[in-house]
């Protein structure tokens, strides 16, 4: 991987960072004290710094510099989470993803944005400076050592210090590295010992027999602490034992110690908790070792009393993490859409060819060509449902975003509200994600600012002060249902009929069913808000949202409930590429229609009008032939294709029936796009083209006199056995 492929990855990792450390800054809102979100907020922000620096990237590395301080603080709990302070978090965060956006574009900072971190800086230093300003980040806590009083017995290192009897004979002079010591910090306590001492007349003036117990206070680290004896490090045995109240510290050390560190000697080398000294010399005992006498590193290092045991097992805990961790990663691998667009287009053109195969097999009647044509068929079936789901991503995480969204407009209307979610883990295609997100923001936008009350008036109603928001996802026939929905006010019928009058969009005297009078919203430029505010009120955006939608070969439909909300149900299809479908012709033409619409196919009887009676119920026919002003033709008889969608169903009076396909949609083209019932193309094997019906407004035309049939019509249509 070059340095530009590298770079990018990481602007990836980190967006995903931060998506990680804003749904944790919202979980945070309601469990301000959860110590696995705080430290997830404190994650995110520390590795985006640490890989920052890599790439020389000084201004994310500054920034979040800042943004780690506080965090600290925070982690602490020497400042406390609040509703002000999630939000400065909350704004940090997308600062640092502005910066990202202005690095991967290859630009600088602009003066807005240097505006907005300059006004960031100054917000988190006031938060720290209100307990006592800035501390050291990732380092461990400060202790006042100069203060004996304050000092506890778990509060100070202890030192054990052997001389070699040469270490004189070198030219060494003990006492100068412990008078050397004290320029770290302060020798609370020094005992000598004297047990090496031989008698007097075996002695020699140029050994040294003495050994020291020391207790010291110092902010110095481990391997400072070492470097004082460094010169005599092969002429003396040194043991460096932390305080005890530090091993909490080392042991959080290890926790955000990056992912690259997965040796148990690593990890305890990064963190602090061994010298590099201690680690070579226990990785000397362990190499010199008889294989049956060979101890773990861990144990080792335990038995010198290099390292407490609950390091180790801090760092075996870290190091299967990461095991772990990397396992999944090796599961996955990046793909940029490009490719897969690419694979799903090749996939098209081979069922098309198959197709084309499986035509001249029959027309021959070649048998053992059909039998070879139908398992290439079914081949290409199965490769593409598996490139489809290459695509296919949960929708989770386009519902999380609206977590913040939901946060930052209650903020803004005064209003509580609770954001409820399911069917996170729905799975479409990837394409249809991206190109949801912005209308399902119009319409979270509008249930808060237009559908719920504010608390005050949901007290009065005798409903709860905070309003529910429910999104929702979830799979059905062939589609995918999504749902914006709340316990608000619903929609008002009479003023949005009254401003449909106003604006000469219906008449005065116009009987209108409720599905009617709904439509009316997606009206460009309709409003019925009485004030207009930043959210909404401006009459633009449902026109967007409803446009978008069918873009996508979907639909809206709205159902409401005076005084107790309104429901936003949007139907998409799966994929926007390949489907099975149901082939069938009217006249010389042929259409196409989802296989997971259709429901069943019967004969349609002579002299049957525009309705029919299925097993008791009322079926609305569509006769294409009519609807697209084809050529009448003589027939014997006339079939009836009978599709469902939403619980809704109708039947389609075609000619012929074709049976099931493997469909490739092709969007129409500028000239015939926006057509009314027509979603798309397919290619058939024969060469010919079909066309895509889009069911959902076809049921939308063919049903709507259901509500003027008279008893009689009812009551006189013909049944179908």
């Amino acid at each position: 991987m070059d340095l530009n492929d590298a770079l990018q990855t990481f602007f990836e990792e980190s967006r995903g960072l931060l998506t990680d450390m804003e749904a944790a800054l919202i979980h945070l809102e309601q469990v301000p004290s959860d110590p696995e979100a705080i430290n997830a907020v404190f994650r995110a922000a520390h590795t985006i710094k640490g890989a920052a620096g890599l790439f020389g990237l000084d201004d994310i590395v500054l920034f979040t510099h800042h943004l780690e301080t506080l965090l600290v603080l925070v982690r602490e709990e020497t400042l406390k989470l609040d509703s002000d302070l999630i939000g400065l978090l909350l704004q940090s965060g997308d600062h640092v993803g502005h910066l990202l956006d202005a690095m991967a574009a290859g630009g600088l900072r602009t003066d807005t944005l240097i505006h907005q971190e300059q006004q960031l800086l100054a917000q988190l230093q006031l938060a720290c400076g209100a307990v006592g300003g800035a501390v050291q980040v990732a380092s461990l806590p400060k202790i006042d050592f100069n203060n004996p009083e304050s000092l506890n017995s778990n509060e100070l290192w202890h030192l054990s210090l052997r001389f070699s009897a040469g270490v004189m004979q070198q030219g060494f002079e003990p006492a100068s590295f412990i008078h050397h010591l004290s320029t770290l910090g302060r020798i609370v306590q020094i005992s000598t010992l004297t047990h090496a001492l031989p008698a007097l007349s075996e002695m020699n003036p140029e050994n040294c027999y003495l050994g020291f117990e020391i207790r010291f206070a110092s902010h110095a680290s481990k391997s400072e602490i070492e470097g004082v004896f460094e010169f005599v490090s092969d002429d003396c045995e040194l043991r460096i034992l932390p305080p005890d109240s530090l091993v909490e510290d080392y042991l959080r050390l290890i926790d955000e110690l990056p992912a690259d560190r997965m040796l148990l000697g690593e990890i305890l080398l990064a963190c602090g908790a061994v010298t590099d000294q201690e680690l070579q010399r226990a990785l000397l005992e362990q190499a010199q070792a008889p294989d049956e006498e060979r101890h773990a590193l861990g144990e080792i290092l335990i038995e010198e009393q290099a390292v407490a045991p609950e390091l180790v097992q801090g760092a075996i805990g870290r190091q299967n993490e990461l095991r772990q961790r990397q396992a999944q990663e090796a599961k996955l691998i990046r793909v940029h859409s490009d490719k897969l667009d690419a694979l799903i287009n090749r996939v098209a053109e081979l069922i098309i060819a198959s197709s084309s195969v499986g035509v001249l097999a029959r027309q021959h009647k070649d048998r053992p060509m059909r039998e070879a044509a139908s398992l290439v068929s079914r081949l290409t079936e199965q490769v593409r449902d598996g490139a489809m789901m290459l695509r296919m991503v949960e929708i989770g995480e386009t519902f999380n975003r609206f977590k913040r969204l939901v946060r930052d407009v209650s903020k803004e209307t005064g209003k509580e509200i609770e954001l409820h979610i399911s069917g996170a883990d729905t799975e479409l295609d990837k394409i249809l994600v991206d190109k949801i997100a912005d209308p399902l923001t119009h319409l979270v936008r509008n249930a808060i600012d237009h559908g719920i009350e504010p608390p005050t008036v949901r007290v009065q109603r005798g409903k709860p002060a905070a309003g529910r928001l429910e999104l929702r996802a979830y799979h059905e026939a062939g589609i995918i249902g999504i749902e914006v929905g709340d316990d608000g006010a619903g929609l008002n019928r009479e003023r949005i009929i009254a401003k449909g009058i106003q604006k000469g969009l219906i008449a005065a005297d116009a009987e209108l069913s409720d599905a009617q009078v709904w439509d009316l919203i997606f009206e460009p430029g309709f409003s019925t808000a009485e004030q207009v505010s930043n959210l909404s009120g401006r009459g633009v955006g449902m026109d967007v949202v409803k446009r978008n939608i069918e873009a996508l070969r979907g639909s809206i439909d709205i159902e409401n409930r005076p005084g107790h909300g309104a429901t936003f149900r949007i139907r998409l299809p799966l994929t926007l590429a390949i489907v099975d479908g149901f082939l069938m012709s009217v006249s010389d033409s042929h259409y196409v229609v989802p296989l997971d619409v259709v429901i069943e196919c019967v004969q349609l009887k002579p002299d049957v009008k525009n309705y029919v009676s299925l097993r008791g119920e009322v079926l609305p026919l569509l006769r294409l032939r009519q609807h697209f002003s084809l050529a009448p033709r003589e027939l014997r008889r006339e079939n009836i294709v009978v599709v469902q969608v939403g619980g809704r169903k109708m039947g389609l009076v075609v000619d012929q029936l074709k049976g099931e396909l493997q469909a490739v949609i092709k969007p129409l083209g500028p000239l015939i796009d926006g057509l009314p019932g027509i979603s798309g193309s397919a290619v058939l094997g024969t060469g010919e083209v079909a066309l895509m019906l889009d069911i959902q407004q076809l049921i939308h035309q063919a049903t709507l006199p259901v509500a003027d049939l008279s008893h009689q019509a009812k009551t006189a249509a013909i049944t179908l056995h």
